[in-house]
């Protein structure tokens, strides 16, 4: 089959693809077929091939969006990389993901020189190697089928070890459908985009809307005052976000009524969020997904937010999530166990990993790591992970990352690393130390000493020291009374 913007362009040509929030531009499916069979036949000219691995690193922007399609157009994997990641851990994604080469921009270049070795990098933006400088070269457009990947994007999953997922296109084709049997699809939505590309969050809006024939109105970052000021101004019907950015945006003031969904997850939102969206008529849909489904398994509607609070909602449409309990039996209702998910949108694997994915499955399907139950009525509810991993403004953070870079500390002994709840973000990354030989242990000297080391959202925001770290009879460290001292 064709990429989805061929068949998109042929069918709707002059509906409009995109407005560019900043200023109202707008792209329809025509001119954004146009200018990405250039850009498809500029990265062919770069030497990018069908099954190559292109990856990008820049934010949500215009550029991004051509990218994604000429990747497509071209047969090659995209592989989006987090602009917020420091250079070391940039560098382990691009040697893991074996990249042809590697498209960055102005804000981004230092560190994608920096991180990518001997891969071929070219900027969006006016460059010593700009991609607009060069002459298109012929190429023959992808013949796509479901089985082929279509992108691979990391997850922290439930090691500190980075894990590429690869999604196929049947994977996000099935996700596209499923999710639009639950949030319903008009020939006039507008799905505002202001989270970043390099999350599935992100990417999802853009192919999504592709197939639907729907319009994307695209913001380069989110800001609470700006983002609600485009809401007005372009009445977008639907919106994916974080809670910390939901919240950020009612304490801003009213959300517009053209929206019919307020799409949130990335974290487990609290539950005076989803009443309070309720109180003010926000037709708020807590979901629950992961990277390796693609993002949803299971989405609340509105009115089932509100009456069952805390809910994530039902599995969607061929998605199968089973409760399994510790002895691998299926729970009944009501009995909390390990959530494991099968249907299409499950994940091809983690490349270049096959012990990983072979942890990954069960007899069941996949094992999510999270444990929660199914009520009588079938929704589905997540109590907590499985694993330490923490979530902290949407983002997640396997505390045995920043163990490993503070026990480098030339003053820390020993540390632990834990999530603390926090109204604002979720969680904030605490970490106990138990410092070196009495020697002074700041917060700040934590923090100055992550940069260029962690990504800035994986930094300890709380800092206590204590003579010994906490433990069990096994000797193992005691989480929770660690949790405690911070609380």
């Amino acid at each position: 089959m064709n990429d989805w913007l061929t068949h998109r362009a042929d069918v709707s040509p002059e509906a409009t693809a995109i407005v560019e929030a900043s200023d109202g531009t707008e792209w329809t499916y025509e001119r954004l077929d146009t200018v990405v069979e250039e850009i498809a036949g500029k990265l062919a000219a770069l030497g990018i091939r069908e099954g190559d691995h292109l990856g990008m690193l820049m934010e949500t922007r215009m550029d991004g969006v051509v990218l994604v399609h000429a990747a497509m157009r071209l047969g090659c994997v995209l592989v989006p990389l987090n602009v917020r990641l420091a250079t070391p851990e940039l560098r382990r994604q691009v040697a893991v993901t074996n990249l042809s080469a590697l498209v960055c921009e102005a804000e981004t270049e230092s560190v994608a020189r920096d991180a990518a070795g001997d891969v071929p990098v070219v900027s969006v933006d006016p460059s010593d190697t700009t991609l607009a400088d060069r002459d298109p070269a012929a190429f023959t457009p992808a013949d796509w089928s479901r089985e082929d990947p279509q992108v691979l994007l990391f997850t922290s999953g439930t090691t500190g070890n980075p894990k590429a997922v690869t999604l196929t296109m049947g994977n996000l084709y099935a996700s596209a459908t499923a999710s639009a049997f639950r949030l319903g699809v008009l020939p006039a939505d507008r799905w505002h985009l202001c989270l970043s590309t390099y999350h599935m969050g992100g990417l999802a809006p853009l192919l999504r809307s592709t197939l639907y024939g729907t319009t994307v109105v695209l913001q380069k970052r989110f800001d609470a005052e700006e983002t609600l000021s485009h809401l007005r101004e372009y009445e977008p019907t639907g919106i994916s976000l974080v809670p910390t950015m939901l919240r950020r945006l009612l304490d801003s003031g009213d959300l517009p009524d053209s929206l019919r969904f307020v799409l949130l997850g990335g974290a487990p939102a609290r539950d005076d969020l989803i009443e309070g969206c309720a109180d003010r008529g926000v037709p708020v849909c807590p979901t629950y997904g992961m990277t390796e489904t693609a993002s949803q398994i299971a989405t609340a509607t509105p009115d089932e937010a509100a009456s069952h609070v805390g809910t994530v909602g039902r599995p969607l449409v061929f998605t199968d999530v089973s409760v399994v309990a510790d002895d691998g039996s299926l729970a009944p209702p009501g009995e909390p166990g390990e959530l494991v998910v099968s249907g299409p949108t499950v994940m091809a694997g983690y490349y270049g990993n096959p012990e990983a994915t072979e942890e990954a499955f069960c007899e069941h399907g996949l094992r999510t790591g999270d444990v929660g139950y199914r009520d009588e009525g079938g929704r589905l509810w997540v109590l907590n992970r499985r694993s330490d991993r923490i979530v902290t403004g949407g983002e997640n953070v396997h505390p045995g990352e920043v163990v490993d870079v503070l026990r480098d500390h030339p003053d820390v002994a020993e540390v632990a690393v834990v999530g603390v709840e926090d109204d604002e973000w979720g969680e904030r990354i605490a970490a106990l130390v138990v410092p070196d030989d009495d020697a002074p242990v700041t917060l700040d000297s934590v923090r100055e000493f992550c940069d260029d080391r962690l990504a800035g959202y994986k930094h300890p925001r709380l800092l206590d020291t204590a003579a010994e770290l906490p433990r069990t009879t096994s000797g193992t460290v005691d989480r929770e009374a660690v949790r405690e001292r911070f609380r």
